[in-house]
């Protein structure tokens, strides 16, 4: 059974830090692109970053662009997505997404992430 299980969400101040871990198993990440996204209350869900199998290349809405960084660590089995610089518009919901090679896609249950001073 895959499970995604995200954590590291919380309430932080404007201009402050957290880190999100998407931890797996009954999956090995490490050859698989792995994404973030986030959805706030009345929006849809948006891409946020993405880590890529091959060369670990990234991507990155412009939105967290040179704030916001992803990674993996392959012996962990889990992603991470370090956030920096926070402002009240990155508040969501944040979940963690992996597809594998039969194209299915996996979710996290989301963690959340509250921007407020």
């Amino acid at each position: 059974q895959v499970q995604l299980v995200e954590s590291g969400g919380g309430l932080v101040q404007p201009g402050g830090s957290l880190r999100l871990s998407c931890a797996a198993s009954g999956i090995t990440l490490r050859n698989l692109p792995v994404s973030w996204y986030r959805q706030a209350p009345g929006k849809e869900r948006e891409l946020v970053a993405t880590i890529y199998s091959t060369f670990a290349g990234t991507n990155y809405a412009d939105s967290v662009k040179g704030r916001f960084t992803i990674s993996r660590d392959n012996a962990q089995n889990t992603v991470y997505l370090q956030m920096n610089t926070l402002k009240p518009e990155d508040a969501a919901m944040y979940y963690c997404h992996a597809r594998d090679f039969r194209n299915t896609d996996y979710w996290g249950q989301g963690t959340q992430v509250t921007v407020s001073s």
